[in-house]
């Protein structure tokens, strides 16, 4: 019973429902249970079309009286694939139960929305035999697809939206469907195939809405995330899945690949102990997993609630009748209670089998066309709904030209169509074959649509030789026949005729889909080629990636200490405070760069010139903005001193971060990301300073491109000394941790110049021995055999009266030259001219300044702890000598990353200096590239992030961690040579002894800009410090 005071006509009168009710979860001609007596209840309900309805219950009724009135308003027979869900009082989504009172479970029904929606996906959509159920699955597609819930390629996701166009505004109009689908949002990234998907809505000539939905549930049953809803979890050794549910069983995500499914028949028990989710296997000695499965997930409501939806679809999709209830215990009880209600799938068919149903008219809110609700439920013919135009335009919708002239040659009576066959172009993604490189693109990952097994499906499912409709088998992925329909296409067939799999069809996974060079160039020039626009994008996507490293500092590091009682809570709440406002900041300005991007990107395409072609306004805004934020800017230096203390002081909280830099999340030494916010003002500023070089001065965004980078100025100046103390700090206390065998590197007024390889002459030859050059000192140490490769300190030479020779003749050695300390010397030989110049230059340097300094070095190879402090301006104490010695076994226990800077050096024989660390915090990089091995004929599209002198790849930019990294120094970078045959544009080439990666780019800005960028990191940066550093010194 609608509340029918609001509107003028019900949507009941609207769906064209009549009088009679036809309630889902009832017996036929039997009328919705009577309510208990009590005050009436007001309840909204959010229909799948976007409309709300009102509907008024008793305090006391169950659950199942407001579902069945919901169904009763929609006349919807098959209303048990459907349920209601809502937020409950923790934010979680959950579903209600329709066995208890449905005031029990809402608590604030007032403030609460009820969402109507699909609940259950059967594997074969022709089990629906109302129109309007699947007109209702449909309405559910398209809002998985607009939430980015269904994930699937370009080509599958441009012909599914096509066909809910074709649904909304009927055939295909030029002007129409381009303003439609400017005005209408049915994916994320929908303006990236606009074109696609209008191509695909051009082939769609008369079909009706109808049809439309079935094709599009057609194509979506055969993705792998159909019906797919992820939970959150972690497997025994912490790593980060994703669990979900479907008609076969349990399946097993990592990020949107299924990695492990686990059918019914194989589980023998399904539950949960606290946040632990245990799923007990059937004993079988070819299995490889243990008998019990165990899942960690983020608390014991979240156990729970996927634990009952686990029940639910394992009762609807296995068992014949509903379960019945348990007994109740006399003395105590045991477990859940917990069962489904409502009809199974099995009674649903046998219910529409042997009922007889009338057609019942009903009005589509987003159709523009008129419904003739064809496609009667007793028609035992599949002919009227999969229309032969339509079947064919999803068949040949992604084929090449001569695979359509083929199929037109057929229509016009040839006898012999050629066999459809595909190839890949270099351009597109190919799947990477087992056992090479694991980074794969989200693009290449997304074309790998899985079609289920057939004997996972029922019996009578359509493409079963028993099928009770006889109906044609409709094949949408290219690589089959459509019989009965008079088309007479073959497709692609394997070596003995048979035909191929699904996995290699050319609509489901792209790298069957021919594209050739003309189309690419064509594509490209549909997007904007001013200069601003690719700034603007560079802005974008090294904001997502800055996002993406504010957020290890907000939420993982905050989640992995934020329960130990060990780490000091003023620390906590000291980061927190002062990181927290800075991450909400930049979400908004995020926001708000998408958002001006898309329609930067949309008007270009519609050819049209306005206010959205610029960038200036929005970065004068948020820079604006960022003035507010500086108090928390100025505070982030107190947090790394902090953060130190916390670690010297307790052994507990050390061990603590340290286990945390060994998470995937954190990439980087974690002090580096405390560090962001402050290099991030470079950034803009250096993205400002190339807006306002390109624009003229006539230009209506010069004017706040100009403000916006004078603002920036001002505060990267007002940052800059607490910038540069940072920073050493920061790089000081990540060597500690490189070294073995010293007590006290972090001391007052010791700046880090230099690091790198050398090789010492000794009287066993010449030996390598890593360097490491400071403003009082320099250091010379070996690799050590602990667990974790740390550095052990041989020798300290102090700079004040030291001199250098160079000393290549006296010895014999080339680029060698001799340092003489006040106690004893050490002859050294650099790799090349270069590098020896590089070090005697920051050699002579640094004497001078410990010339101009006080005197003496503090002896760094002392064993007993110090009583310096760590920084001027924040005093930290040395723990105790147990303290410290504790430390370090734990350290050597524990080991960090053998990918750090020294390692690096180390292993490519080269040295890095403090300005080299600072040109390369001005000079990161992100966004996607199209990459290429030496002996590979396809090219992968990745997201690379240039930072720290390494690329770090990822599948998409929604990746929390780098599947793999590519250290950078040592490597040369340059432009393939005509004998490489890399006949494309864009492309760039990075070589180190046998290793040969190319890159390709999706613009000349943005190959001018990696080569930049990386050219800073494979060459040595100015030879000299600034003076501002010096001053430092």
């Amino acid at each position: 019973m609608a509340e029918p005071a609001d509107r003028t006509s019900t949507a009941g009168q609207r769906l064209g429902a009549p009088e009679s009710f036809g309630v889902s979860t009832l017996e036929p001609g039997l009328r919705p249970p009577t309510q208990p007596p009590g005050r009436q209840v007001s309840i909204r309900v959010q229909m799948l079309d976007d409309t709300q309805e009102v509907f008024k219950i008793s305090q006391r009724s169950p659950g199942k009286v407001l579902f069945d009135l919901v169904c009763a308003h929609l006349n919807l027979t098959e209303g048990d694939y459907f349920g209601l869900e809502y937020q409950d009082q923790r934010k979680m989504t959950v579903w209600l139960d329709l066995l208890k009172p449905t005031l029990k479970q809402i608590r604030r029904p007032k403030n609460t929305i009820l969402r109507f929606v699909v609940k259950f996906f059967p594997p074969d959509h022709t089990q629906l035999v109302e129109e309007l159920t699947r007109y209702l699955f449909a309405l559910q597609i398209k809002r998985d697809l607009a939430c980015g819930h269904l994930i699937c390629n370009d080509t599958s996701a441009a012909l599914m939206v096509s066909h809910i166009v074709q649904s909304e505004i009927g055939d295909f109009d030029e002007t129409q469907s381009w303003q439609h689908l400017l005005h209408n949002k049915y994916l994320p990234d929908q303006d990236v195939i606009r074109d696609k998907i209008t191509d695909c809505h051009r082939k769609l000539v008369g079909q009706t809405p109808a049809e439309s939905d079935y094709q599009l549930l057609e194509i979506a049953r055969r993705l792998e995330m159909y019906g797919v809803r992820l939970h959150p979890a972690k497997d025994r050794e912490g790593t980060k899945l994703s669990l979900s549910v479907a008609h076969t069983g349990v399946l097993v995500f990592q990020g949107y690949t299924k990695i492990n499914a686990f059918n019914w028949s194989k589980i023998r028990k399904l539950s949960f102990k606290r946040k632990r989710f245990l799923i007990k296997l059937r004993p079988d000695p070819t299995n490889a997993h243990h008998d019990t499965l165990e899942f960690a997930m983020a608390s014991r409501d979240c156990c729970k609630i996927f634990w009952k939806i686990c029940v639910e679809y394992h009762a609807f999709f296995r068992l014949f009748e509903e379960p019945k209830p348990k007994p109740k215990p006399i003395l105590f009880t045991r477990g859940s209670s917990f069962r489904f209600s409502g009809r199974t799938q099995k009674q649903i068919i046998d219910y529409v089998k042997d009922s007889e149903l009338k057609k019942v008219p009903f009005e589509r809110k987003h159709s523009k066309i008129l419904s003739n609700s064809s496609m009667s439920p007793q028609s035992s013919s599949f002919r009227s709904q999969v229309p032969k135009e339509s079947a064919m335009s999803v068949l040949l919708a992604d084929q090449p030209d001569s695979v359509r002239l083929a199929h037109q040659a057929e229509s016009n009576g040839s006898d012999n169509p050629p066999a459809v066959t595909s190839s890949t172009n270099g351009f597109h993604d190919v799947p990477t074959a087992p056992g090479t490189d694991p980074t794969q693109s989200r693009q290449n990952h997304r074309s790998h649509e899985l079609v289920p097994d057939q004997q996972l499906l029922n019996p009578g499912s359509p493409g079963s030789d028993d099928s009770p409709l006889g109906s044609p088998r409709v094949v949408v992925n290219g690589s089959g026949s459509v019989n009965d329909l008079g088309l007479g296409i073959t497709g692609v067939l394997g070596p003995e005729g048979r035909q191929l799999s699904p996995l290699t069809s050319p609509l489901l996974t792209e790298a069957g889909y021919v594209r050739n060079d003309d189309e690419d160039e064509a594509r490209r020039k549909k997007f904007p080629t001013d200069k601003a626009y690719f700034i603007a994008k560079e802005l974008l996507s090294t904001e997502r990636t800055y996002l993406k490293d504010l957020q290890v500092i907000t939420q993982s590091f905050q989640s992995a200490v934020g329960k130990d009682e060990a780490f000091p809570e003023s620390t906590k709440n000291l980061i927190s405070a002062n990181y927290d406002p800075v991450y909400k900041f930049h979400q908004g300005f995020l926001k708000e760069v998408e958002q001006r991007l898309a329609q930067w990107e949309g008007r270009s395409n519609a050819h049209i010139k306005g206010d959205y072609q610029r960038i200036g306004d929005v970065l004068l805004k948020n820079v604006q903005g960022l003035r507010q934020l500086t108090v928390h800017l100025q505070k982030q230096s107190e947090c790394l001193v902090e953060l130190e203390r916390a670690c010297r002081s307790s052994r507990k909280a050390e061990t603590l971060c340290r286990d945390f830099e060994q998470q995937r999340v954190c990439y980087l030494p974690f002090n580096i990301f405390l560090l962001r916010p402050l290099h991030r003002l470079l950034h803009y500023k250096l993205i400002l300073e190339r807006l306002c070089k390109h624009y003229p001065p006539t230009h209506e965004d010069f004017r706040d491109s100009r403000a916006a980078l004078a603002d920036i100025s001002e505060i990267v100046v007002q940052l800059q000394g607490t910038m540069m103390k940072m920073e050493n700090f920061q790089k000081l206390l990540e060597l500690k941790k490189d070294l073995t065998g010293i007590d006290n590197l972090v001391v007052p007024g010791r700046e880090f110049i230099r690091l790198g390889c050398l090789s010492k002459l000794s009287g066993k030859g010449l030996q390598q021995r890593m360097f490491f050059l400071f403003s009082d000192s320099l250091v010379y140490t070996s690799r050590g055999m602990t667990p974790s490769n740390q550095f052990k300190v041989h020798g300290q030479l102090p700079l004040y009266g030291m001199t250098i020779r160079e000393s290549e003749e006296e010895w014999g050695v080339p680029h060698s030259f001799t340092l003489f300390g006040q106690r004893h010397s050490v002859v050294v030989a650099a790799s090349c001219a270069a590098e020896m110049e590089r070090w005697v230059e920051d050699i002579r340097m640094a004497i001078d300044l410990a010339e101009q300094s006080s005197g003496a070095s503090t002896d760094l190879l002392s064993t007993s702890p110090s009583d310096h402090k760590l920084m001027e301006d924040g005093g930290v104490e040395e723990g105790s000598e147990e303290e410290l010695c504790g430390s370090r076994s734990s350290l050597e226990r524990q080991g960090h990353r053998g990918n750090t800077t020294v390692h690096v050096c180390w292993h490519r024989n080269t040295s890095v200096s403090m300005v080299d660390f600072s040109v390369a915090v001005e000079n990161q990089l992100s966004g996607n590239l199209l990459r290429k091995f030496k002996n590979s004929n396809g090219w992968q599209k990745l997201w690379v992030v240039f930072t720290n002198f390494s690329l770090f790849f990822y599948k998409s930019h929604q990746d929390d961690y780098p599947l793999a990294s590519l250290p950078l120094l040592g490597y040369s970078v340059t432009v393939p040579s005509e004998s490489e045959n890399i006949h494309k544009d864009y492309v760039f080439k990075l070589h180190f002894k046998s290793h040969v990666y190319y890159f390709r780019s999706e613009s000349e800005y943005a190959f001018e800009r990696w080569m930049e960028v990386i050219r800073s990191a494979t060459c040595s940066a100015s030879r000299s410090l600034p003076g501002t550093r010096k001053d430092l010194y």
